[in-house]
């Protein structure tokens, strides 16, 4: 009996699951990529560390990490999860280690430990990795996939998309093709420029546990921020920039950011604690002595936005330059101007509509034999893992699916 014939576009982390997943079940498998090379993003995501999943503690606490399509992962994980995902590297002789702030990572330190599995599995199993294969059309023909390239043609009796998320809605071509509705992408996960603040002198200074929120709005974060040479970047501001993509794209990226330097200062309990440090050190100097561990530099630029001069001492202080000087560690307004996404952690809020799409399987409700995976739906997640892990569970969802002989 000849063997089902499974088509996946896209030698990314989703088409690598899938690929492995219907190889083996006994599929004949060609995973067609664009480029001369696979897995790019593995490599160099984390820092070249690959952040893998996320070590949350509940599923419901790990929903929590996608603004976009937690309902719909909700239903992929009651097939494939992160608990499954550690399982699958780690039997695997890929072991994984979970850093403080929930981050999963390989014991290596290194993606290519993720890659070369990835790779060694595909490989064991006969799929056949077809390189420098644009596909630029595909049509369905008699139920099965017509994949037309500049090179030549192919034909296969299932396939599965894992082109993964793009710019514009141009990139999407393919679904298109096959009658699939495209939510306009957007980016997601950027980090915020402020280029005519003064604070950008300060750039490489971090808090490890700021508040940030838009003015206007209910979008804040909680988290590390770090000050850079164009704005703002850190964790904070990378997952409040995923929940607010649509916000922010609306308002061509300018906005007004309110800082609070730790996340549990309140207004009523920093003007207790500088008026007792008052009262305690009277011929301190202000600038020079900061307070609540935050770093000098942070604090002395904090002091003289309150219009404290650098020799002023605590008992010489009025009640209008502390009220200024909490209003800065309290709510500290900073013009955003602008964005900054890194190609390399480049994602998209946006992609093909999930409603078309069933999340047991990952096959289109539209056409039958059709799957899809990764970033190419309209899914996306905050920083930490939760991207790899869609794409291991739609990966494997969509594999395990198309090469089944009585779908």
């Amino acid at each position: 009996m000849e063997k089902l014939k499974v088509g996946i576009i896209g030698g990314g982390a989703s088409g690598f699951f899938a690929a492995i997943q219907a190889a083996k079940n006994g599929a004949e498998v060609y995973l067609f990529e664009k480029s001369s090379k696979v897995l790019s993003k593995v490599l160099v995501s984390g820092g070249g560390r690959c952040n893998v999943t996320n070590g949350a503690s509940s599923t419901s606490e790990f929903l929590k990490g996608y603004p976009r399509g937690n309902k719909f992962m909700k239903k992929v994980f009651k097939s494939f999860n992160p608990k499954d995902t550690v399982y699958w590297f780690e039997s695997r002789r890929v072991p994984l280690k979970t850093e403080q702030d929930g981050r999963v990572f390989p014991v290596s330190d290194m993606s290519s430990s993720i890659a070369n599995v990835l790779q060694e599995e595909a490989q064991s199993f006969g799929v056949k990795v077809v390189y420098q294969f644009g596909i630029q059309e595909v049509k369905v023909v008699n139920g099965k996939f017509l994949l037309k390239s500049a090179k030549d043609n192919r034909e296969v009796d299932r396939l599965v998309i894992c082109t993964g998320g793009k710019p514009k809605k141009e990139g999407y071509t393919l679904v298109d093709q096959l009658g699939h509705s495209i939510n306009p992408p957007i980016p997601s996960l950027f980090t915020f420029n402020s280029p005519s603040s003064e604070i950008i002198a300060l750039k490489g200074l971090s808090v490890p546990n700021g508040h940030i929120r838009f003015e206007g709005s209910q979008l804040q974060y909680s988290g590390p921020i770090l000050i850079t040479h164009w704005g703002i970047s850190g964790p904070a501001v990378l997952k409040l920039s995923a929940f607010g993509a649509a916000w922010l794209h609306e308002n061509h990226y300018e906005a007004t950011a309110l800082i609070k330097w730790q996340e549990n200062f309140t207004e009523d309990g920093l003007r207790a604690e500088l008026l007792s440090y008052k009262g305690m050190h009277p011929l301190k100097k202000i600038s020079t002595n900061p307070l609540f561990g935050l770093p000098g530099r942070l604090w002395e630029f904090l002091t003289e936005k309150a219009e404290i001069d650098q020799e002023l001492r605590w008992e010489a202080v009025n009640k209008k330059k502390i009220n200024k000087l909490i209003e800065n560690l309290f709510r500290f307004s900073l013009k955003i101007s602008g964005k900054t996404t890194f190609k390399e952690e480049f994602v998209t809020a946006g992609g093909v509509s999930l409603n078309e799409i069933d999340p047991n399987t990952m096959e289109s409700k539209l056409v039958k034999g059709l799957f899809f995976a990764g970033e190419v739906i309209d899914v996306d997640g905050i920083t930490g893992g939760y991207n790899f892990q869609a794409a291991w569970s739609t990966g494997f969802l969509a594999g395990n699916a198309s090469s089944l002989t009585g779908q």
